[in-house]
């Protein structure tokens, strides 16, 4: 395993994905994994150079992240790759109380020492940038939206469990963390190489603990990326925090950079086939954005049928009767041809569900809905998958019994076409979709249905 570039843990599982397809179309081989994976498992996987973990840090509290984090860096650590990622949702979605990122920041600084913490949140083929510290957001991934700066962001800003209420990222994360944080701002980042690397050496003479790297362009990601990499070795792997814009920067220097003939790297060309039409689809979304409601809404008008699981009676002692009465209107509509839908809302977030749930909104609704679509697949084959909202797919990712996914075909940005790798359980093998609440355009599930060929 010392082949090895990098490995990730990403927070949730749609973000995993996301990092997921920008090794992958950098031609480094991938695979992405819902555990630290086995040695028998990395067997079935041969030549990989880079590994990731799809976890669910996002939705837990500072104890449960803690236990839920640290064995996964340590066995990152024993893999010897040179670089190891958190990957956070590129916009930044956390909180002191849930989803901490500081807190995981705390965690990986005790196992991986280094001369500072690589920040980089942007992500601009996501319409993700951040100017002077500032964050902004497009609003729909892959969609025509508009930037807003994250604390008037129309969804992100209303998030129900974590609202992303102020734009700073430095002073966002200083309310998880006590760690020092500097800025190296985009007029840093647009300086000639040399240069470059010279501020980066004045910034770290204040020694920061954390540095937070401005970005806008893919040009620009590029040159962090080398930054980054004079940073790295496999004795010693730098650990940084962010998007998959941390994936997308080294991707594009390892491309192209001198630096990294010493490397010997040997990056492949992924044969990505355009994905194909199939004749009806299984969706899955536990997402209270408001972008995936709009696409609720437009494909529901298109020929997709709904079934709605009673978020109220998921919480109660009487589960079980819900979860089986979805499933079985969700069989009987797939044997008789029609692409379906399960939600757990299709107008928003629910604040009273939440408030209700407290903490454990996401496990009970991802749980409940991947135990539906499993059950559901058990009786009706479908071809493809779709898992939508962040903070409740890891919870459905595990009820639905995956083990491990591929890339084998890109759709919209952040959301890739996988293969699923579910050992017994009727999702083996499948094409599946893990959509973040935030990706797509209004007819997004009907993309996923035509394909793209």
């Amino acid at each position: 395993m010392s082949k090895l570039l990098l490995t990730f843990y990403g927070d949730d599982f749609t973000g995993s994905t996301d990092a997921l397809e920008q090794l992958t179309l950098a031609g480094i081989r991938t695979t992405l994994f819902i555990q630290p994976p086995t040695p028998a498992q990395l067997k079935k996987f041969p030549g990989l150079q880079a590994i990731g973990i799809a976890g669910k840090t996002r939705s837990l509290a500072p104890d449960a992240l803690k236990r839920e984090l640290k064995p996964a860096l340590l066995a990152f650590k024993k893999l010897g790759a040179r670089h190891v990622h958190y990957k956070v949702c590129s916009t930044f979605d956390s909180s002191p109380k849930i989803g901490s990122i500081g807190c995981a920041l705390d965690v990986a600084a005790n196992i991986f020492p280094a001369k500072f913490i690589p920040l980089l949140v942007a992500a601009p083929a996501l319409g993700r940038y951040t100017v002077f510290g500032q964050h902004f957001a497009r609003y729909g991934i892959g969609s025509t939206g508009a930037i807003h700066r994250l604390d008037c962001h129309p969804s992100i800003s209303k998030h129900p469990i974590t609202p992303m209420t102020e734009a700073d990222l430095r002073l966002h994360l200083s309310q998880q963390t006590n760690k020092k944080i500097a800025l190296f701002d985009i007029l840093k980042v647009a300086l000639p190489e040399n240069e470059c690397h010279s501020a980066l050496q004045k910034t770290l003479a204040e020694k920061p603990d954390v540095v937070l790297f401005d970005a806008l362009t893919t040009e620009q990601l590029a040159r962090i990326g080398g930054v980054l990499e004079k940073y790295a070795a496999a004795k010693r792997p730098l650990f940084s925090v962010g998007s998959s814009g941390i994936e997308t920067a080294l991707a594009k220097f390892w491309s192209v950079g001198d630096d990294v003939r010493s490397l010997k790297l040997k990056l492949g060309k992924m044969r990505l086939v355009p994905s194909s039409p199939t004749k009806q689809i299984l969706v899955g979304s536990g997402s209270c954005s408001p972008v995936t409601s709009g696409q609720i809404a437009w494909v529901l008008k298109h020929g997709f049928v709904e079934v709605a699981l009673n978020s109220e009676k998921l919480a109660a002692k009487n589960s079980r009767t819900e979860i089986q009465r979805a499933t079985n209107t969700v069989i009987k509509f797939l044997q008789s041809g029609r692409s379906v839908i399960v939600h757990t809302t299709k107008s928003g977030s629910d604040k009273h569900i939440v408030a209700k749930l407290k903490n454990n909104s996401a496990k009970i609704l991802g749980t409940a809905l991947g135990k539906v679509l499993r059950r559901a697949l058990a009786q009706a084959k479908v071809q493809r998958l779709v898992i939508a909202g962040g903070d409740t797919s890891s919870f459905a990712a595990r009820a639905l019994g995956i083990e491990a996914l591929e890339m084998i075909a890109s759709l919209t940005p952040g959301a890739p076409l996988c293969r699923a790798h579910a050992p017994n359980s009727p999702v083996d093998k499948m094409e599946v979709v893990f959509k973040g609440g935030q990706v797509g355009a209004e007819n997004y599930f009907q993309t996923v249905l035509k394909g793209n060929s």
